[in-house]
């Protein structure tokens, strides 16, 4: 069976099974072992545990289930809510002021999270019920939910960052810093689209909001300020050479959960224990997908498909903006199908070294690539925002949410433009604050 006939036939199976239903982990995982024992006979069989338990076998990979219970301790409290009210008391006379607000809260719970789903329920249970009161249209109220989501794997602390810094051996402080500029730059973006709506449709406050003081806009500080505090505390301690990122996300878990005990009053043990079960439950889903996808690389490589595929691209005969734009639509149709993690997994390790070939930073790409995951987490078939929204307002069809969501994805490709334009947007700030690497 030749590389590339070996390759359709994994792809259209893995397809088959994700369209059936079938769990990413466990369909990645079926695959690689149905052609792997095809190929290679039963004795391919003895290598699964080993080359399972070296993908799993890395010390930065500690860091995910420290931000992953960073996150769900901040996601059980008011945070979400109070980060919401806090930016509407501030942004409220402005055209598309609670779009604007919830984009905003948006951005901020993704920095303590670094969740997409996690961003999605905690803003959009408030900020869509709302805002379908105050008179904005259904879509654009779910689908900027939907789209704000997504910053929670661009703006650091990303777990999609830490899972790409493990698999192409980049520095993970380096992609954190990178994601900052790019992702305030997104996030204005998706507010100047807010902004320009509002104003032309006349969107201002409906539905009989009330005016805020100073005094009620300053209140809100002390309740989100502490946790903003231990996002900026996490990051000086890892650009600060204080910890390596497995334990500054231990440090920052801890200090969550204190945080939370503390301002929110969340103490009960089966308040804490929920906690400790959503962060496991999240954590294990993204280790199994690691594992799995360490097999199907595995049987990727051992089948010629990822060197065959690698030699292709890298013998078309084109300029380095046409290799980036190919690159960019093979991540577009890949995130339509694949959760993050999963696909860049599979596919940065074969795409790194030509995208390097050409000229570009492996920083810089890993923030490309970041993008172009977000854009899928908001694309049918496995578009995990839109579903996460659509549970949040059943009453909003789907494909109401996704034509909602769908001037966002626009930004997102703008933003994609801007970065392919203006290398400097990602490779600045880590320059600046670790200097240029040599």
């Amino acid at each position: 069976m030749s590389p590339g006939v070996a390759g359709a036939l994994i792809a259209l199976s893995l397809v088959a099974l994700l369209l059936a239903g079938v769990p990413v982990a466990f369909a990645l995982a079926a695959v690689a072992i149905a052609f792997l024992v095809v190929a290679e006979g039963a004795g391919a069989l003895d290598v699964l545990g080993e080359t399972v338990f070296g993908t799993l076998d890395e010390f930065a990979l500690l860091s995910i289930p420290m931000f992953i219970l960073m996150g769900a301790a901040v996601a059980a409290s008011r945070a979400g809510a109070d980060l919401y009210e806090a930016l509407d008391r501030w942004l409220q006379r402005v055209p598309g002021g609670l779009l604007i607000s919830n984009l905003g809260a948006c951005a901020l719970f993704a920095a303590l999270t670094g969740s997409s789903p996690a961003t999605c329920a905690a803003i959009g249970r408030m900020g869509v019920p709302e805002m379908t009161r105050r008179g904005y249209p259904p879509g654009l109220a779910t689908g900027a939910i939907a789209a704000g989501g997504t910053l929670g794997i661009l703006i650091p602390p990303s777990i999609t960052m830490i899972v790409y810094g493990i698999a192409t051996e980049t520095s993970i402080g380096r992609l954190f810093l990178a994601g900052v500029v790019p992702g305030l730059v997104l996030t204005a973006l998706f507010m100047a689209w807010g902004y320009v709506y509002a104003a032309r449709s006349g969107l201002r406050l409906r539905g009989g909001g009330r005016r805020y003081g100073w005094r009620e806009r300053l209140e809100m500080v002390p309740r989100v300020g502490p946790f903003l505090a231990v996002v900026v505390g996490v990051l000086w301690a890892l650009y600060g050479g204080l910890a390596t990122p497995s334990e500054a996300a231990a440090v920052g878990a801890l200090l969550s959960i204190v945080l939370v005990m503390v301002v929110y009053r969340v103490w009960r043990p089966r308040a804490l224990w929920g906690i400790l079960k959503s962060a496991t439950r999240e954590s294990v889903m993204i280790m199994l997908i690691i594992a799995a996808a360490g097999l199907f690389g595995h049987t990727l490589s051992t089948l010629y498909v990822t060197q065959a595929v690698a030699e292709g691209i890298a013998a078309l005969d084109v300029a380095p903006w046409a290799l980036l734009l190919a690159v960019n639509a093979f991540l577009l149709v890949a995130g339509l199908f694949l959760p993050p993690v999963a696909v860049i997994l599979m596919a940065a390790p074969t795409l790194l070294p030509i995208v390097e070939r050409a000229g570009y930073d492996p920083v810089w790409f890993g923030v490309m690539l970041t993008i172009n995951m977000e854009i899928g987490l908001i694309t049918p078939p496995v578009g995990l925002n839109l579903y996460v929204i659509h549970g949040i307002a059943p009453g909003v069809r789907l494909s109401t949410v996704l034509w909602g969501a769908l001037p966002f994805m626009l930004c997102m490709l703008l933003a994609i433009a801007l970065l392919a334009l203006f290398p400097g947007l990602a490779t600045w700030l880590p320059d600046l604050l670790m200097g240029p690497v040599r």
